[in-house]
């Protein structure tokens, strides 16, 4: 099974949301935190967040870029563990049991998301209000693809 955890190539998560993911952490998109918002809610370190940020599983926080990697399967339950018990103190479920299968198949979501792509390929997330609610998108950054230059900040030691 393959998911995907943050990557940093700069500073610039630390700066750009509220709770910045941690570099490693497991991650899934997270669009659940948007579901009941309006324009209003799309303000500062709110609006990166719906805008480009993946979950950090752990930290609950945002990450921009993550990596796709193979994730051993006596990690999922831990994992999906942590998200029902996140569900439970950030979004008022009744228990983390009851929380636990709706947890599953956020990760299951994500899981698929990754499946078909080689390790160390690069993801992004973009996230638009319809009026049919939140629409994701997903960029694929592949390894071969995926140069310094696009990272890079360019500039002069002197």
């Amino acid at each position: 099974m393959k998911l995907a955890r943050a990557i940093h190539f700069d500073e610039s998560d630390q700066r750009v949301y509220a709770v910045p993911a941690r570099t490693g952490e497991w991650c899934i998109s997270g669009g659940f935190e948007f579901s009941n918002w309006t324009e209003g809610d799309l303000t500062g370190k709110a609006r990166q967040a719906f805008a480009n940020g993946w979950f950090g599983l752990e930290t609950g926080g945002r990450a921009t870029f993550v990596a796709v990697t193979t994730l051993e399967p006596a990690e999922l339950e831990t994992l999906t563990d942590l998200l029902a018990a996140h569900f439970v103190t950030f979004y008022g479920a009744p228990s983390a049991e009851a929380a636990h299968p709706v947890a599953a198949e956020e990760i299951t979501h994500m899981a698929d998301l990754c499946e078909d792509h080689d390790p160390n390929t690069l993801l992004t997330v973009a996230r638009e209000l319809t009026p049919a609610g939140v629409r994701e998108a997903y960029r694929v950054i592949k390894p071969d693809d995926a140069g310094l230059d696009q990272f890079a900040i360019h500039g002069s030691l002197e």
